[in-house]
């Protein structure tokens, strides 16, 4: 599996527990988040991210913000990039079964490094359902 990873100033600490924890698994990451709390504007770490995912470079991917809304608003500008907000692993279980999700936005400033880990063991181990919400997820795109 290759995981896409991208965060800005809020998640270098997030994103530092959960590379490790999907070196572990033995998970290919993409790394293309800053490593500093210096304040960055979250698009430019976010769109590398979102063009993996689209061009299937990568299996998924993972963003982080501060809320996490602005890193899903750039990454769902792109055909093929659902990215869903979370921030319970039960949220995150119901965006792959049910919408395919295929990128994890974490608010950073809203869990804790333990929920979002949880959260990415959830969204790396759930399948999507398909089925009747194939048909809806085929709704989503514009284009």
């Amino acid at each position: 599996m290759k995981i896409a990873i991208g965060n800005d100033h809020a998640g270098p600490k997030y994103k530092e527990a959960i590379v490790n924890y999907l070196n572990s698994k033995g998970i290919t990451v993409s790394n293309y988040g800053t490593d500093t709390e210096n304040s960055v504007d979250y698009p430019d770490f976010i769109h590398p991210v979102a063009k993996d995912v689209a061009n299937q470079r990568v299996d998924l991917g993972i963003i982080i913000c501060g809320s996490g809304n602005g890193a899903a608003m750039t990454a769902n500008k792109y055909q093929k990039v659902r990215a869903a907000l979370c921030w319970t692993k039960e949220i995150t279980e119901l965006a792959r079964l049910h919408n395919n999700a295929n990128i994890l936005s974490i608010p950073a400033r809203y869990t804790s490094v333990p929920q979002a880990i949880a959260m990415v063991k959830t969204f790396i181990s759930t399948d999507f359902e398909g089925g009747r919400h194939q048909k809806r997820v085929d709704k989503i795109s514009c284009l």
